[in-house]
């Protein structure tokens, strides 16, 4: 039986699991995505996993079985994929303070006042606004924000 612990820091999901990726970087895991970085055969997501030491989250039940620590969800449905990394202890709480680039999993840092935006994201004079230091993508608490709060409290305990 693979082994899990409760919030893990660093996660690494694999593809059959990619509806998750922007959820779990809003609650300000550090998750890389199988997909992203062109992972398919076991072995290489274990090495990464093992590396990297992150927790592998995974539908493969054999995979799972083959990693150090794990999470395995039996669901497709991202709804039901959130309620069992709830049970299975991970926080999944938007962030007060957003930390992790939703796009490319980099670092945010807060956009100053008085700078200027990309013209598809707010001035920060009137919002918080964040940008990713390896990506550039700008981020803000807007009608996503407000979606992907309502679906984790439908699955939070």
């Amino acid at each position: 039986m693979p082994a899990s612990r409760p919030g893990p820091a660093r996660i690494l999901l694999d593809v059959m699991c990619g509806g998750l990726v922007s959820y779990l970087r809003m609650c300000n895991y550090d998750t890389a995505y199988a997909g992203d970085r062109g992972l398919e055969a076991d072995d290489d997501l274990l090495a990464v996993a093992r590396n990297e030491d992150r927790t592998l989250v995974t539908r493969n039940v054999a995979l799972a079985n083959r990693a150090d620590e794990s999470i395995l969800l039996e669901s497709r449905a991202v709804d039901e994929q959130l309620a069992e990394l709830d049970a299975a202890g991970l926080d999944l709480a938007l962030a007060a303070d957003p930390g992790i680039c939703g796009r490319c999993n980099g670092p945010l840092e807060p956009v100053e006042r008085a700078a200027s935006t990309p013209e598809y994201a707010p001035e920060p004079s009137a919002v918080d606004v964040w940008r990713c230091r390896d990506c550039g993508q700008h981020f803000w608490r807007g009608s996503h924000w407000d979606r992907v709060a309502e679906t984790l409290s439908r699955v939070r305990s």
